[in-house]
């Protein structure tokens, strides 16, 4: 089996999730939270932010202040035999990131091979090892203002932290790991989108290409 990846990346709340959600609905009837495939599926999901290193050794707190949007606060080596291994047509055990205890769970979702291959994540074009495994690069373009107020709904409603610890964190780690890493990425993107999920002409130009891919 053929198998195409596709990286889509973009800045923290620049709608890349809401891409491959819908991405995923239109193919599977979409994924869980951490990736993963519905039965008889032609696409599966890796979100970078599942491949966060553990750090078992370290109390909360100090996980807490860890800096998550540098390239090394990942485990990208595995993400990358990961997709090598869904390419030979072998399952993976795609690991499972709590975001209120800063560390990984002890259960694995299972991916099973797929026509296509959706890989989501920040900084997934910053690592060359990772880009060589896709075929298609889509970047999400969207303004640091509207990505700011999209990270502090999610952070504060979906992950129960404060409104200052995200201000915080964005001014500290989030806003120059962005000027550093993530928007330098773009040059490396195939094709970039603006607002992502929230554009709809784009997403269904996207939903026709894999269409066709899938039916290749």
């Amino acid at each position: 089996m053929e198998v195409t990846v596709i990286g889509v990346a973009g800045g923290s709340g620049s709608g890349k999730s809401t891409l491959v959600k819908k991405l995923l609905e239109a193919f599977s009837g979409g994924g869980n939270a951490h990736g993963g495939e519905s039965e008889g599926a032609s696409v599966a999901m890796l979100a970078h932010d599942s491949y966060y290193k553990a750090h078992d050794g370290m109390t909360l707190d100090e996980r807490a202040r860890l800096n998550y949007d540098h390239p090394g606060a990942f485990d990208t080596p595995m993400l990358v035999d990961h997709l090598k291994a869904l390419k030979r047509g072998v399952p993976v055990e795609q690991p499972v990131y709590s975001f209120t205890e800063h560390n990984r769970c002890a259960e694995n979702v299972v991916v099973k091979p797929s026509r296509v291959v959706i890989v989501d994540g920040i900084l997934i074009f910053e690592n060359e090892a990772l880009r060589e495994q896709m075929d298609i690069k889509v970047f999400v373009d969207t303004d640091a203002d509207v990505r700011l107020a999209r990270r502090i709904m999610r952070d504060v409603c979906d992950r129960g932290r404060t409104m200052e610890s995200v201000i915080e964190q964005y001014l500290n780690t989030v806003k120059p790991m962005h000027e550093e890493f993530v928007e330098p990425s773009k040059r490396w993107a195939d094709v970039i989108i603006p607002e992502g999920g929230f554009n709809s002409v784009a997403v269904a130009m996207l939903i026709e290409n894999i269409r066709s891919l899938i039916r290749g």
